[in-house]
């Protein structure tokens, strides 16, 4: 492990891009970032598509990243990102379990992960580890992901795993007691989109109903750290 503590030595302060679709979280972050003498906040973003064009006119050294946002989630953000610039680090930030999206947020290319209730010293510390050229994810979610590796090349490989990272946050947002509708307005997408996501998770996952699918996306949900 790096010691976040020695970042490599450059001329100017490391240069942060914050994307988060909630105002007061991007504030409240970009003051504990701008806190530290190493890093600036270079600029926020409210979503995903503007989070690009930041990223093509600022040129961060790092970008930090929500998960859930209206639109094109942060997931699908991160491998845009990574498809423009594969050495871009980027770190994830959410307040969903880590168990749950983590693992996906590490497959798709992110350096690291932290929860929205840790403490901003913590996501602070997170930035400087991964600037430092390491990573920021638990012990947890890194065993995790070794365990799953082993898991498929056993042949028991999750039924979750093979939805795409939208189907998956449509059927995270079904365990939360969200109807289509909610779902619809929450992403930024058609009713219609929602139900084609909508059968191509029961069809995926072997479901018959709608209502099949929303029980099993509330039991998922209940037990995320067995999905």
């Amino acid at each position: 492990m790096n010691d976040s503590n020695h970042l490599p030595e450059i001329e100017h302060s490391y240069r942060i891009l914050v994307i988060d679709d909630h105002p007061l979280m991007r504030e409240a972050i970009s003051k504990w970032i701008d806190r530290d003498p190493d890093l600036k906040v270079c600029g926020q973003a409210e979503n995903a598509a503007a989070g690009l064009k930041a990223v093509a006119r600022l040129k961060p050294d790092l970008v930090l990243s929500d998960i859930s946002m209206e639109g094109r989630s942060g997931l699908e953000l991160l491998k845009d990102l990574k498809a423009i610039d594969p050495d871009l680090p980027v770190v994830m930030h959410s307040m969903h379990n880590e168990s749950v999206y983590a693992m996906r947020a590490m497959r798709a290319g992110a350096r690291g992960y932290v929860m929205k209730k840790a403490d901003g010293s913590e996501v602070v510390n997170a930035i400087k580890e991964v600037l430092a050229g390491g990573s920021a994810f638990s012990r947890v979610v890194s065993n995790q992901v070794l365990d799953e590796l082993a898991g498929r090349a056993r042949g028991h490989q999750s039924p979750i795993a093979i939805l795409t990272d939208r189907e998956f946050e449509i059927l995270q947002l079904y365990g939360h007691g969200k109807t289509s509708g909610e779902i619809a307005q929450q992403l930024n997408i058609s009713p219609k989109t929602v139900g084609a996501h909508r059968h191509n998770i029961c069809r995926k996952l072997e479901l018959h109903s709608t209502s099949e699918l929303i029980c099993y996306a509330a039991k998922c949900v209940s037990n995320d750290s067995d999905i």
